[in-house]
């Protein structure tokens, strides 16, 4: 009957002890696997099952003793031989190492003659014996515990420090955004003024009258000056946002009224891609007590976000349900979805679907994109709300188009709004919207 050899795991970034282990123990009929890190080192033991491991004292990535405290710690390993190369060690760091589990050691420099006979002697059974009684074990074991616990201490207080450095470096790349955020919007302030009178001279609209490249480069100019306004509001709002700073103007508000607003601010858009829009005003409350200015940009995100995800010729659909406690509203799209595994960081800031080398910035056109802040802000409004926002889609799939659909869940009555009476109400509330 056959025999299947032994396996040996040779760990150790030592080239010439290695390549004399491989040459003496391969000629006696051994199956030999190499790592040079302990961490690589594990995996293949795990993998591989190997009948020994022989193993450097003083790997790149931890000690000998630190491996044998992993292997031991897995049930497969409790009685494989792991034997340490050993190469002018002290007594205590070799009675440490049995402690710990390690069985013996082969002194380096590695004599080829006698290599095979020491590794047969581990093999079956063979174990050193410098530990010689229970009392002096039991000191070495506590040792050995004491040095992993001052070198964990150690390591404990540098990821401190370096959280404590992180942390700094987050608050200060924050300040900055919102400074900078700011001192863009003060020129931009400006230019939008000067661009509002010269909208209003007549002299102007004389010459764009007459020369229609003119108008193009002037509409150009203002929808470019535009767009740059949106992307410093929506870095604003990020940054007030990720440090807790939404003051929010909790007011009785009419969102039916709000939703018609968002819908009109896209309506020639989806005219033009021939985008169909499934809504009814009337199936929204008219007194809700929220920040309408923060629940306006959150709503607008979400339709433009759906318009952007869908192509010429889809259809986007504007649910809501409500009852006397809180409102549930829907935004779902015949797009192109999204992949289950980014669902869980769509609400991420900087977070974009797409592929970045074919970015293209736009809020209406298919696959336009922007900062990929838009439902980060979303997530922050809502959760200032003390609302939920989450989506529901079967995956990305652009000759399918599943379509993805943003749910989004208000009080109807903010804890900092006065209690509002008499308020006009749908009776029954549907816990699933409706398509």
């Amino acid at each position: 009957m056959f025999n299947r050899p032994h396996t040996i795991l040779i760990i150790d970034d030592d080239l010439i002890a290695v390549r004399t282990l491989y040459e003496s123990l391969k000629a006696s009929g051994y199956r030999l696997l190499g790592a040079r890190r302990a961490v690589d080192g594990l995996d293949i033991a795990r993998r591989e099952r190997p009948s020994m491991v022989i193993t450097g004292i003083y790997l790149p990535d931890m000690t000998a003793r630190e491996l044998a405290v992993m292997l031991r710690s897995d049930r497969r390993f409790v009685h494989t031989p792991i034997v340490g190369l050993s190469d002018n060690i002290t007594m205590e760091e070799r009675a440490l190492s049995l402690a710990v589990g390690i069985t013996g050691f082969i002194d380096k420099p590695i004599d080829p003659h006698t290599i095979v006979e020491h590794v047969e002697y581990f093999m079956h059974g063979g174990r050193d014996g410098v530990v010689s009684d229970t009392g002096q074990l039991e000191m070495a074991r506590m040792a050995y515990l004491r040095d992993v616990v001052s070198r964990l201490e150690g390591r404990i207080r540098d990821l401190e420090d370096s959280n404590r450095e992180l942390t700094e470096l987050d608050r200060t790349k924050d300040d900055f955004i919102q400074l900078a955020s700011h001192e863009l919007r003060t020129p931009l302030t400006l230019i939008t003024g000067y661009m509002r009178l010269l909208i209003d001279a007549p002299e102007l609209n004389n010459l764009m009258d007459a020369d229609e490249n003119t108008r193009m480069l002037f509409h150009g100019l203002a929808d470019s000056v535009d767009r740059m306004q949106d992307v410093v509001e929506e870095i604003l709002t990020t940054s007030r946002i990720i440090v807790n700073r939404i003051d929010l103007n909790i007011r009785e508000t009419n969102m039916a009224e709000l939703v018609q607003n968002v819908v009109n601010n896209y309506s020639q858009a989806m005219q033009l891609r021939n985008i169909q829009l499934r809504y009814r005003q009337y199936d929204w409350p008219t007194q809700v007590h929220v920040d309408p200015e923060m629940i306006y940009v959150a709503i607008n995100n979400l339709l433009s976000n759906a318009i952007k995800y869908t192509p010429d010729g889809g259809q986007v659909y504007l649910n809501c349900a409500y009852n006397t406690e809180k409102v549930q509203f829907s935004v779902r799209d015949t797009g192109i979805g999204i992949a289950p595994e980014k669902q869980a960081n769509i609400f991420k800031r900087m977070h974009i679907t797409g592929d970045i080398q074919l970015h293209s910035t736009s809020k209406t056109a298919f696959g336009g994109g922007g900062l990929g802040l838009g439902l980060s802000i979303c997530h922050g409004i809502i959760e200032a709300h003390q609302g939920k926002i989450w989506v529901q889609s079967d995956g990305h799939d652009p000759e399918a188009m599943p379509g993805s659909e943003f749910f989004v869940e208000l009080p109807i009555e903010h804890p900092d709004a006065m209690t509002q009476k008499n308020r006009k109400l749908s009776p029954d509330f549907a816990p699933d919207i409706a398509n």
